[in-house]
């Protein structure tokens, strides 16, 4: 029993770190709210100081808080990762190189010309492939699935596109920002945004499978009005638009 204890311990860590980074993303606290002192978080979480000592090393790795000794101080966020709304989804990164915003922004850029290009050259097979993504989107039964399943539409869509060599850069783009991930959740009161997402979806793939331009320029534009970052305006991408 004694070998296990410190995986236990670090077992009940993580879930601590998890709520409390949970509530720093979800209430988007600025650098240096407070989030309370040592004792009060270990009360609050009934925590040992060894499990309160891993809990604030994990979340230290992360660069999410920082620790100001003395009467005034106590444990404060210390970053704000980035995050990007997309329709119903919240997303949340941890920072890398490139950044993972630009990652995103890359992905944007990439699959505008990828959905194009699938427009004029998809088959029946590729149209069918993508209702069949679409099927998975709607069985979708948490945020993490529905993201997933996203991905999976849009990949399905660059393949679609018949350019092998851009649908293998969609691919790595794609690789590299589930790679940073660290968040992916509903926003409140996603429903009505997660039933505009679906049928802008749908409206996609019955605009290429009908060869409709004008429906296909609009379901893009309205599918790329859907992108909106919650943390750094100054850094939300300018999403390309079909004339």
């Amino acid at each position: 029993m004694q070998r296990r204890e410190p995986a236990l311990r670090s077992s009940r860590a993580e879930r601590v770190a998890a709520d409390l980074e949970h509530e720093i993303l979800s209430a988007r606290l600025p650098i240096g709210a407070h989030l309370g002192r040592r004792s009060e978080i270990m009360d609050r979480f009934g925590i040992s100081p060894t499990v309160m000592n891993e809990t604030l090393r994990i979340l230290r790795d992360r660069d999410l808080v920082a620790v100001r000794p003395g009467p005034g101080g106590g444990i404060t966020v210390a970053s704000a990762p980035p995050q990007v709304r997309v329709g119903a989804l919240d997303l949340s990164f941890q920072p890398s190189t490139p950044h993972p915003l630009d990652l995103f922004e890359a992905r944007l850029y990439l699959e505008f010309g990828l959905t194009k290009a699938a427009f004029e050259r998809a088959t029946s097979d590729d149209v069918a492939a993508m209702r069949t993504a679409m099927v998975a989107m709607r069985a979708a039964a948490n945020a993490t699935q529905f993201f997933d399943a996203v991905l999976a539409f849009h990949r399905v869509v660059a393949a679609a596109a018949h350019i092998p060599v851009l649908e293998g850069m969609h691919q790595l783009i794609i690789t590299s920002i589930k790679a940073v991930l660290t968040r992916v959740v509903f926003v409140h009161g996603h429903k009505p945004l997660l039933a505009r997402s679906l049928d802008v979806h749908d409206d996609i793939v019955a605009a290429i499978a009908l060869h409709d331009q004008p429906s296909f320029v609009d379901a893009i534009n309205r599918h790329d009005q859907d992108l909106i970052r919650v943390d750094d305006p100054d850094r939300t991408p300018i999403t390309p638009q079909h004339p």
